[in-house]
């Protein structure tokens, strides 16, 4: 569970400065689950160019709660969470300022877009929100504003999680529990999975992805997992102690993340993936599949440009198909193999598609 942040403050002197407004999202890996946003009296002035760049003014914050009249629901909202945040050392530090003046240890594990995005996305032009927003197409309806910043940082987040394949992002997610206590919550495990299309990543106690499996219904097929009597599915069930998930929204992309992430992960209970003798041949060039995505509105992409899979990407905008650039920073790369192309073109042979656009 993440808790995605974002602080506008008075500016000042280090360590002196005085929250003005927050904003802050919790994110299950999927969607929002919950929210809290507000302005904060600081009870002190705004520096001049604070206010100038964020619009927020003293007048405006007269009413407003104080930090210590907030700070309960803070403390309730980031319960089991992982701070988000771009540039999550200010948000973090401000926060545990603010904690420290009312005699409260605040000091949550943090992840930052703006670092993941610099392992994830590299060779952009810049890395500020804004600009690097502007790269990827995910539109800031109030930029320095908390609200607006946050929001946008959520979608930043959602792309950064389908970048990564590795999956060292959901590894620090996820609870390490005792694996002699397992048996008991089998079931608890499964029911806080979906009925839905995707990839499912098994957990050991160590937090480390022990087997990846897929379905067209992630429940369905953890649930079989779960009453197989072979042994290794024994060995699986006796060794888990959480399942992470994706989903994907078609059947396509679930196939193409699991032989994926096989490769890259090397899931000790996973057999290693082989690759058909035969090299399939695009019919064209140069084009885009646009599939069904996770959510309604959203779309599924897949890019094959100078006839070689170059990866996909989840988008809920037409500027960002319509705009090839934009889409290539989208774009999770995968590998142009024998295997991905023969499950693409499976797929094409059985399966209609939304659209096929050629450029």
């Amino acid at each position: 569970m993440y808790a995605i942040v974002d602080i506008e403050t008075t500016g000042g002197k280090f360590n002196e400065e005085g929250i003005t407004e927050i904003a802050i999202y919790k994110f299950d890996g999927h969607e929002i689950v919950d929210q809290f946003i507000s302005l904060v009296n600081p009870e002190k002035d705004i520096q001049p160019f604070v206010v100038t760049l964020t619009g927020i003014n003293n007048g405006m914050l007269v009413n407003a709660p104080k930090f210590h009249e907030i700070a309960k629901r803070i403390v309730e909202i980031f319960e089991d969470c992982i701070l988000v945040a771009h540039n999550a050392s200010f948000d973090s530090r401000i926060l545990a300022t603010e904690f420290r003046r009312l005699g409260y240890h605040f000091d949550p594990k943090t992840l930052c877009t703006v670092e993941l995005s610099k392992q994830l996305i590299p060779d952009l032009p810049s890395y500020k929100l804004g600009r690097l927003c502007k790269s990827l197409g995910i539109p800031i309806s109030s930029r320095h504003r908390a609200d607006g910043d946050a929001l946008a940082t959520v979608q930043l987040f959602k792309l950064l999680l389908n970048k990564d394949v590795e999956k060292n992002i959901i590894k620090q997610a996820v609870k390490a529990d005792n694996p002699k206590k397992l048996a008991p919550k089998l079931m608890s495990i499964l029911d806080e999975l979906p009925s839905k299309t995707g990839v499912f990543y098994v957990h050991n106690n160590s937090r480390k992805i022990v087997y990846i499996g897929k379905g067209k219904n992630i429940k369905k097929t953890v649930n079989q997992l779960f009453l197989r009597a072979s042994r290794k599915a024994k060995t699986i069930q006796k060794n888990v102690t959480s399942i992470t998930y994706e989903t994907t929204g078609n059947d396509l992309i679930a196939q193409l993340k699991f032989s994926e992430e096989i490769k890259i992960n090397k899931p000790i209970f996973n057999y290693k993936l082989k690759n058909n003798i035969q090299t399939v041949e695009f019919s064209s060039q140069n084009f885009l599949l646009i599939d069904k995505g996770r959510t309604v509105g959203e779309k599924a992409v897949l890019l094959v440009e100078n006839n070689q899979f170059k990866g996909f990407c989840f988008t809920d905008l037409s500027y960002q198909i319509n705009n090839i650039e934009v889409l290539r920073n989208l774009i999770a790369p995968m590998e142009d193999s024998i295997l991905n192309r023969n499950i693409i073109k499976k797929y094409l042979d059985k399966n209609q598609i939304e659209k096929l656009i050629e450029f």
